[in-house]
């Protein structure tokens, strides 16, 4: 298969997961300032491009985050990390799944990282994840807690936030589109900032 053949299956199956929405200049902008082009951080690695595309096609490493509105499949710069951590692309699914105790939660999450939209985050690795999942879960339900109002409740909930903050990237417009409505910074950092201002 050649090389735009590959390249046109792998943007089919981004479309597929994704829906088709247009970039913008802005989405562009934003992408290109926070990912790396996959042929060249193929290049920095010695890798094979196409040999990349079909481990991605071949459900063995993530799809890239965005098409740029060129075309250009954008990646995160850390791409390849955790398959270097786990020993190579072979053990990786085991590696990562591993780190849930449920295996039905784990292969939830592998299904989630092969698809590419963790752009939630600025590394991802499986303790990120659970992190991330952890802050989400605590920030929503901070409003619910008993002494919420009070400066001590007040100092807990930015530290949550600020935390959530450190490991997320800003999001573009785009991801709105894609995901159906709010990013997870719209809802657990900028929106509880915003409703509980810091005393």
């Amino acid at each position: 298969m050649s090389e735009t053949d590959l390249k046109q299956r792998l943007a089919e199956r981004f479309r597929e997961v994704n829906g088709d929405h247009p970039m913008t200049d802005a989405d562009d902008a934003y992408v290109s300032a926070q990912f790396v082009v996959l042929e060249e951080l193929c290049a920095i690695h010695g890798r094979d491009a196409d040999a990349v595309r079909r481990l991605m096609l071949g459900r063995r490493l993530p799809l890239p985050g965005y098409l740029r509105s060129d075309g250009a499949e954008m990646v995160p710069a850390d791409l390849f990390a955790l398959a270097g951590e786990a020993g190579g692309v072979e053990p990786l699914e085991a590696w990562f799944t591993a780190h849930w105790a449920d295996p039905v939660a784990g292969r939830a999450e592998w299904d989630a990282y092969l698809s590419g939209q963790y752009v939630c985050l600025r590394s991802v690795t499986p303790a990120a994840i659970q992190r991330k999942d952890h802050l989400t879960t605590a920030i929503g339900a901070a409003a619910n807690e008993p002494d919420a109002g009070s400066a001590r409740w007040s100092g807990r909930l930015h530290a949550l936030v600020d935390e959530l903050d450190a490991l997320e990237p800003a999001f573009t417009a785009y991801d709105r589109l894609r995901f159906g409505g709010p990013t997870s910074r719209d809802t657990c950092v900028d929106a509880p900032r915003a409703r509980f201002p810091r005393p």
